[in-house]
């Protein structure tokens, strides 16, 4: 450095003037001198031959470098671990110690005190270091490798240190053998695990007793440098946080040299597995005691499934959704069988029956003529004209009976015409006598079905046709985007190694491809199959309905419940689509994408209770424009409280506010039967109502019926978002949930006990599927309830509740929720298909509506 300083000052000074010799001589002379003076006495570099497991206390200075040279034996077939432990007595923290170890084919550098940042730049000084060595791979059968320990600092006063190296005799993790060790940030752990013929994959386990420190597991190849430390152990392999538990499924074919290291990392702080932060230090650059960080640790390794456990479990899963198929089948027969005797039975005419009688038997009108369509405005008519104000007087009046009418079939004359144009039902409404007749009609103390399936059935029946055509169009939309992210997330983790971006079950999560956790996506299966069932079922129901209409039977006509299937169908739909985005969320399963999953469960409690509505008002149901449209701000707001709804104190006053006020619209929609405005005028209306009914003079409600079943609504959902706003969930998508499913709960509970107060039946198939229902609902909340994974919490919180497989080895509680819900909400479908067919042979107009 000297000489280059003279060199370059002599090439300086020869572009100005000339110099002479001695002045160059004199300056050479002089920088030497100061050079000299800079650099202080000549370093001194000790060598020295030391062996393992022997302490070397010693000291080091700015002027003297020490080197430890070691040497030992490495065997092809034995894998033998090499430690360096050093420990600084001194805290001069302004010149540490460097440590460089220097092997074959690898480098090692560390210094002490060791400073290990945390957030907002915390700095953490570790006096005591202890640091495996990499071992590179040997090619002959034994050999013996050197390395050496270079010891220097730039610290004028010495440091005491004391190094020891000596050989990890447990290096190497065996199958089912748990191993136990310590680790802390300062002094990693790593071992070396091989895998034994006939084994393709392993779980790698870690677990602790301890929540705290938060730690590091992770899977990296047999390659140098092995990545340790807190800053760098996320930058190649697989790698997880963990409090007490974590695991990690590992695969052959991931490793081309047939082995790998379980790195274990103590992280300086606790933030990242949900403990609290440190002060934030006053002053920059302050360094913050750690204090003791040590963490006892278990580690085993264990084989994972073989091949023919996942053969069964996907015919398992297969069998006992496709065995609904064959039950159906069965059922279907055994239903076909029935029916054809009872047309036997029928088809039997006596001799002495009256022409009159015949042709009521046959379905056709006293002159001979069939009945016409029903496809016309009015239910019951009279010699063509709608419905007379005497049937209106005689159900209205028929106040203290709540059984059916004594009516024939055959006394009411039938003579509808149809009409062959294109119709809207907005036709209908624009003239003033309909209206005002709607106001007559819906309004009576007590209705019956007649009096609320008036209009056209043609025109409902597309109407309703619009709620499987919006789902379907909603679902294409909606599915082909979760699909594409969601690949994207399971790329990602393949890629970057990071176990923390998706919250498993990581003690039962058996891969399969790029898929991460295969059986979690297997069993949603039955979502899609059972969804695709009652897609059949009710197809064979439409079907079998409308060859009755072509052949004008009366019981068809004007018996039963109005037949309409649009919300079947969407129903079914919504039950596969709930499959698929089920099975794209538990892809990669976090709060990001929780919506995926629940989406469609929002959908199918409000598809169910439209339709149990619709049962006994097909005529004033809401539209799917409007039914979806309200389902998207469930939506919406489910995504809000996801992401801003945790202790945000604003949006829980908001939504409890909204959700209060929603449900007493609605209550009014329901009580008035449509028949009000929300307009300029409402304000003057209830205070008129008000004082008519409950100043002026105190009177009950007109409909006692549906007053009991809004006011339990009302507390149940008043009770809901008070229990919303003091408590604040954190998960705010299942508490949506939950308002859904408790009114969803609460209406069908209403329409059972109405059914049955009004002297009608629940046949046996029906009661049969609703006992076997609440069963498996049972069964399901059960397993649902386990909590297996949490996104709520951290992803090493998260993985305190994994739990291992409890089903053939290859299926978890969640698994089992996911068999148990899709049958359950199957059954519950056929409950809302089957709970009427009681009164397929009863005339509306002696069917309650309520």
């Amino acid at each position: 450095m000297v000489f280059r300083s003279c060199w370059k000052s002599r090439h300086k000074k020869s572009r100005g003037a000339a110099v002479r010799p001695a002045a160059l001589l004199w300056f050479c002379v002089a920088q030497l001198v100061c050079s000299g003076g800079a650099l202080g006495e000549p370093k001194t570099v000790v060598q020295k031959e030391a062996e393992f497991d022997i302490t070397y206390n010693d000291t080091a200075t700015s002027v003297n470098q020490t080197i430890y040279a070691f040497n030992h034996t490495v065997s092809r077939n034995k894998s033998e671990g090499v430690r360096v432990s050093v420990d600084v007595l001194s805290q001069d923290f302004e010149s540490p110690i460097l440590f460089v170890v220097r092997q074959k084919q690898a480098v090692l550098s560390f210094q002490i005190p060791l400073i290990l940042r945390g957030l907002y730049q915390r700095k953490y000084p570790y006096n005591h270091v202890g640091r495996t060595l990499c071992q590179p791979p040997t090619l002959v059968a034994s050999e013996t490798q050197y390395f050496f320990v270079d010891v220097s600092t730039l610290s004028s006063q010495g440091t005491n240190y004391q190094l020891r190296v000596s050989r990890v005799e447990s290096f190497t993790l065996h199958t089912d053998k748990k191993f136990s060790f310590t680790a802390s940030p300062s002094q990693p752990q790593y071992f070396k695990y091989v895998f034994p013929d006939g084994v393709d994959t392993v779980i790698v386990k870690v677990n602790s007793d301890m929540t705290f420190p938060c730690s590091v597991m992770s899977i990296q190849d047999i390659q140098c440098p092995v990545y340790d430390l807190d800053n760098n152990v996320a930058f190649i392999g697989m790698y997880q946080t963990m409090t007490k538990k974590g695991a990690i499924t590992v695969q052959r074919k991931d490793f081309p040299s047939n082995s790998f290291y379980v790195v274990v990392v103590v992280k300086t702080e606790d933030e990242a597995c949900g403990g609290p932060l440190r002060f934030y230090p006053l002053l920059p650059d302050v360094l913050i005691d750690a204090g003791n960080r040590s963490k006892d640790i278990d580690v085993i390794v264990t084989p994972a499934i073989k091949l023919k456990v996942y053969v069964m479990g996907m015919l398992f899963c297969l069998g006992i959704f496709l065995s609904f198929y064959l039950l159906t089948f069965l059922v279907a027969c055994l239903e076909n069988k029935r029916l054809c005797r009872r047309k036997k039975r029928e088809c039997l005419i006596p001799a002495n029956v009256s022409p009159a009688e015949t042709a009521s038997l046959l379905g056709q009108n006293g002159d001979g003529k069939m009945p016409a369509s029903p496809y016309e405005y009015g239910s019951l008519a009279d010699n063509g004209s709608t419905l007379s104000s005497e049937a209106i007087t005689d159900s209205a009046t028929s106040t203290d009976n709540y059984g059916y009418a004594e009516r024939s079939l055959d006394s009411i004359g039938r003579s509808r015409l149809e009409s062959l144009s294109s119709v809207e039902e907005d036709d209908y409404d624009t003239l003033d006598d309909i209206d005002s007749d709607k106001n007559i009609v819906r309004t009576k103390k007590f209705l019956y079905v007649a009096d609320l399936s008036r209009k056209d059935k043609r025109i409902l029946s597309k109407k309703y046709q619009i709620y499987f055509w919006n789902i379907a169009t909603i679902a294409v939309f909606y599915a082909l985007p979760v699909v594409q992210l969601v690949i994207t997330y399971q790329t990602v983790v393949n890629v970057t190694g990071n176990q923390d971006i998706c919250y498993y079950n990581f003690l039962c999560a058996h891969p399969m491809g790029a898929l991460s956790a295969f059986n979690n996506i297997l069993s949603n299966l039955g979502y899609v199959l059972l969804g695709l069932l009652f897609l059949l079922i009710v197809l064979k129901r439409d079907v079998i309905h409308q060859r009755a209409l072509l052949r004008n039977d009366l019981n068809a006509l004007e018996c039963g419940i109005p037949k309409h299937f649009g919300l079947y169908y969407a129903m079914g739909t919504a039950l596969m689509m709930e499959g698929l985005l089920s099975a794209c969320y538990h892809v990669c399963p976090n709060y990001t994408n929780f919506q995926f999953d629940t989406s469609f469960m929002y959908m199918i409690a409000g598809l169910c209770m439209l339709k149990l509505y619709q049962k006994r008002h097909p005529d004033i149901n809401a539209s799917a424009y409007t039914a979806y449209a309200c389902l998207a701000g469930v939506i919406f707001f489910s995504v809000l409280g996801v992401v801003f709804g945790k202790g945000n104190n604003v949006f829980w006053i908001v939504f409890s506010v909204i959700h209060i006020l929603a449900t007493m619209l609605l209550s009014t929609q329901l009580y008035y039967m449509g028949r009000w405005h929300l307009d300029s005028g409402i304000l003057r209306r209830i205070v008129h109502v008000i004082y008519t009914d409950c100043i002026r003079q105190c009177s009950g409600p007109m409909y006692i019926d549906r007053m009991v079943l809004l006011v339990m609504g009302n507390i149940v959902n008043w009770s809901l978002a008070a229990y919303g706003l003091i408590e604040r969930p954190n998960d705010f998508a299942s508490y949506l949930l939950a308002i859904a499913i408790c009114n969803l709960l609460l209406y069908f509970a209403f329409y059972i006990i109405m059914k049955l107060r009004s002297g009608e039946r629940i046949q046996c198939l029906p009661l049969v599927i609703i006992l076997f229902t609440a069963v498996v609902w049972g069964l399901a909340l059960y397993f649902f309830f386990q909590g297996l994974s949490t996104w709520q919490k951290t992803p090493a919180e998260s993985r305190e509740h994994n739990r291992d497989c409890i089903l053939l080895e290859f299926f978890d509680d969640h698994d089992i929720w996911h068999f148990l819900s899709s049958i359950a909400m199957f059954g519950s479908f056929l409950v809302l298909l089957t709970m009427d067919d009681d009164l397929d042979a009863v005339q509306r107009d002696k069917i309650f509506a309520f």
